[in-house]
């Protein structure tokens, strides 16, 4: 079994030495101008670097383009008449509609298509990681035997059956969750303070927020812009959310409590209902990873951004624990802080007292507020530009405590998970 992969980015770069190291025959291709960089990096791993997708895909029985889902439908045209007879192709792209719409256009009609997803960066190793493969047109024997390629990466693997369910719940899992962080980082970098410096962000809900804002903005651009514009699912959600913060944010500024208590305690008794299994992050360990270098004491927060969420939630009828399936460390760790809170009765109390009547948290609001429009705005226009140009801003404004964000929060990530 000859494994081609198309597209030696960092996730192609990952996915070829892992496959090797399974001991298949991996063969891949990038950019001509990258060729003898990535000779002189992948051969000593045993991955074959060819000159281009022709000759991966006229060698290979198994086939995995790589590649920014924006540019799928322009890398598959070149490609995709020199695919061998009778391989199997699948994409790694997080956004499954583009992917597949250029499968079927330009892939003979004999090909089978098992496509996948890795739920993770390429900072980590598939092993133990999610893997979503979506078998879209494969024979049993021809899926069964894709399923044993992508198990040799001993990544623990959800089977769906429809790209588009795929792309339902990774707009709520991926696209509206990195939205709201970036929200959040956008917002800090306009009122122009590090939050770690501000004791409205000293408790432990707060260093969780901020160590996922910056692991999410330490990485490239154009794996959230896709996420969020390709996907038609989360054009919707992201309006929904956008909707939900507004509605609170104007009920906060109008101090009208009973009908903002009314929308979070209906919101609070459908997303955590007694039926759902709960994650129950442990608050002790959340306390211990602060970037700040001062003993701040603890001022209340509002946590609009936590109760936007939940209400947009409720306002979807989204069951989030129903998509933990496809779960992501920025989602499995914002859904157990929006737990936290809504299960501790006297915090939720706090951060509701807070939104409506604590004005000196009040400023920090609008400019979440704002943010939250402009992101909103910027995926409803379909503007990737934009939304490059945005995320590069925020980017810049913490770029020295991405590296430290990056390390902590995969600490973080491990400690809470066990």
């Amino acid at each position: 079994m000859q494994i081609g992969i198309i597209g030696l980015g960092d996730m192609g770069k990952l996915y070829a030495i892992s496959f090797a190291n399974a001991g298949y025959k991996v063969c891949g291709a990038d950019m001509p101008l990258r060729f003898n960089e990535l000779k002189k990096e992948l051969e000593p791993s045993n991955v074959e670097v060819l000159n281009d997708g022709h000759e991966v895909s006229r060698k290979s029985d198994f086939i995995i383009y790589c590649v920014e889902a924006e540019k799928i439908d322009e890398v598959v045209a070149t490609f995709a008449l020199s695919t061998k007879y009778g391989a199997i192709v699948a994409g790694q792209t997080s956004v499954k509609h583009p992917e597949i719409a250029a499968f079927e256009k330009y892939l003979p009609k004999e090909t089978q298509i098992v496509t996948c997803h890795s739920l993770h960066g390429p900072a980590f190793s598939p092993e133990g990681q999610t893997l979503v493969v979506v078998r879209h047109r494969a024979t049993d024997e021809v899926y069964n035997k894709a399923l044993d390629i992508y198990k040799s990466l001993k990544s623990n693997i959800i089977e769906l059956n429809d790209y588009k369910e795929h792309d339902r719940i990774v707009a709520d899992t991926q696209a509206v969750t990195h939205m709201g962080f970036e929200s959040m980082g956008s917002a800090w970098k306009n009122a122009g303070f590090f939050p770690w410096d501000n004791p409205a962000y000293a408790g432990g809900i707060d260093n969780v927020k901020i160590l996922t804002t910056l692991r999410i903005f330490s990485y490239k651009s154009h794996i959230y812009a896709g996420l969020a514009i390709l996907n038609p699912y989360a054009q919707k959600q992201v309006k929904y959310y956008a909707q939900a913060e507004s509605e609170l944010y104007k009920l906060m500024i109008c101090e009208n409590e009973t009908e903002f208590r009314s929308k979070i305690y209906a919101a609070r008794d459908f997303v955590f209902h007694e039926s759902r299994k709960l994650l129950l992050l442990d608050d002790n360990i959340m306390k211990e990873f602060s970037l700040s270098d001062a003993d701040h004491k603890q001022k209340p927060n509002s946590h609009l951004s936590l109760l936007s969420m939940v209400y947009a939630w409720y306002k979807m009828g989204v069951n989030p624990y129903d998509n933990l399936i496809c779960q992501t460390p920025p989602f499995k760790l914002r859904l157990g802080i929006a737990e936290y809170l809504f299960k501790n009765e006297a915090m939720l109390e706090e951060s509701i007292h807070t939104a409506l009547y604590d004005k000196s948290i009040r400023g920090d609001d609008l400019e979440f507020h704002t943010a939250v429009h402009e992101w909103a705005s910027i995926i409803g226009y379909g503007d990737l530009k934009g939304y490059k140009e945005h995320f590069e801003a925020a980017k810049s404004f913490f770029a020295n405590r991405l590296n430290d964000g990056r390390d902590l929060s995969a600490e973080m990530i491990k400690r809470l998970g066990k």
